[in-house]
Parts: structure tokens; C-alpha cells; sequence
């Protein structure tokens, strides 16, 4: 893999036991500290293109390389909370990087202040809002020093102040130069921060380029809502 690049996926496939083609010859790179916007309405093969990249599932064909171990931040927030507050919760992926006592309450600190969840750290963690979740999935990865992660649709379900708190906390993993992979088909939330926007229908990738080159492409004919309809400029597509 050349060094520019975290991620290489190459003419991936995915076919089903009963003959449903999830993916079909996708192929797309993304460079370190890379923003990518990846689109599509529900069944375009987003959910199984996070599988692949992550490992949780292999290709039927095809390869995918990445230089970079990536960090999930699934759309079922609930699901990856396994300590009772946030500080137990942090602490369960970095006991298994090998560090000592008094250096992984370090990390783990760290990495609840990075995402502003300190003051929480003794809080119930099933009982913090949407928003703050999310964000604890965050901190979770932050604090394994992972420097490629994934949100699979980061709005989903959440009220005006969580979309709110994820949009700052994506913002921020930006400005560290962050290599971000937000899987979404709610555009106008987001789409702002994308160094480079994909669109996935059926399987296939439709449209690989930047932000400002997708919103000129009819997306409705991929099920997109384009969110220019509503705001007026690329400046507006971020929810903060």
C-alpha cells in the first residue's frame, strides 16, 4: 500500500448465501486524515461495506487493505456500552493494549476529556442521552490510539442537541486530522466537513469525488435527497 493512503479497497464483492449481491466491483481510496462522506439510501451496501473494512466480515472477491486498524461507531449506540459508567467503559479496550495501571487511567481520562464527557465519568452510562453515547463510543477508540474511524449513520435517532453533539465531536476529529469514514444519508448534517464525497446505490459506487461536484449530480436518481433543495450553500451542510 502506498504510504499516502489508509485505506484500498479494491473490485470488492459481497454475495449472500441466497444469491443477494450486497457489493459489486467497488473500488475507492482514502488517504491519511482524509473526511469521506459515503451516501446512500437503506439496502445500497453501506452497513456491509463498514463490516468489510473493519473485518467483521471477508469479501466474496476483491481486497481490502488498510494501514490503519479501524474503529466503529455502530448506529446502535446501546450496543457497544459494556462498562456501567463511561470511565469502566473506556477502560475495557485499553486493558487490552498492554498498559499499565496508572497509564491507562491516564488514557482513559484523556480520552473522556477529549470527547467531553469527564464530568460524566461516574454517570450511569445506559442512562446519557443519544448524543452522549455516541460520543463514549469516541472516547473508547480515542483512547486505543486508533486514527481511522467509522460512524454507521451517527443521527439515527437522536434529538436536536445529540445531532448537535456529534457534529462537534466529528468537527474535532477533523481538526486532528483524524482519517473519518461517515456512513449517511442524511447529507445536509455533515456533508460540510467531507474532503471527499461517495455515493453508493444498489451495490455500486455512483459518484466518487469531492463535495461540491455531488451536489451538482441529479442524487435523487440514487435516492438522495439533495440537500441544496433546502440550504443554500456548502457552507450550511453542518449541524452545530
Amino acid at each position: 500500500m502506498k504510504n499516502e493512503f489508509c485505506l484500498e479497497v479494491s473490485n470488492v464483492r459481497k454475495i449472500f448465501q441466497d444469491g443477494t449481491i450486497a457489493l459489486d466491483g467497488v473500488s475507492f481510496s482514502i488517504r491519511h486524515g482524509e473526511f469521506t462522506v459515503v451516501a446512500g439510501s437503506n439496502g445500497s451496501g453501506k452497513s456491509v461495506l463498514m463490516s468489510l473494512i473493519a473485518n467483521l466480515e471477508e469479501p466474496t472477491s476483491g481486497s481490502i487493505a488498510s494501514s490503519s486498524r479501524a474503529g466503529l461507531i455502530f448506529q446502535d449506540a446501546d450496543a457497544q456500552i459494556l462498562g456501567e459508567t463511561p470511565e469502566e467503559d473506556v477502560s475495557f479496550g485499553v486493558k487490552n493494549c498492554g498498559l499499565k495501571k496508572e497509564a491507562l487511567s491516564e488514557q482513559v481520562i484523556k480520552a473522556l476529556e477529549q470527547t467531553g464527557l469527564l464530568d460524566k465519568k461516574n454517570s450511569y452510562a445506559r442512562s446519557m442521552s443519544g448524543g452522549e453515547k455516541r460520543r463514549l463510543a469516541v472516547a473508547g477508540i480515542l483512547a486505543m490510539n486508533r486514527s481511522f474511524i467509522i460512524f454507521d449513520e451517527p443521527f439515527a435517532n437522536l434529538d436536536w442537541p445529540g445531532v448537535k453533539q456529534v457534529c462537534a465531536i466529528l468537527k474535532k476529529l477533523k481538526l486532528e486530522k483524524k482519517t473519518v469514514i461517515v456512513l449517511t444519508h442524511e447529507l445536509e448534517k455533515v456533508l460540510a466537513l467531507a474532503d471527499r464525497f461517495i455515493v453508493l446505490d444498489k451495490g455500486k459506487i455512483q459518484f466518487n469525488g469531492t463535495p461540491q461536484e455531488g451536489l451538482e449530480k441529479n442524487l435523487e436518481q440514487w435516492s438522495i435527497r439533495n440537500p441544496l433543495v433546502q440550504y443554500k450553500s456548502m457552507d450550511d451542510l453542518i449541524w452545530l
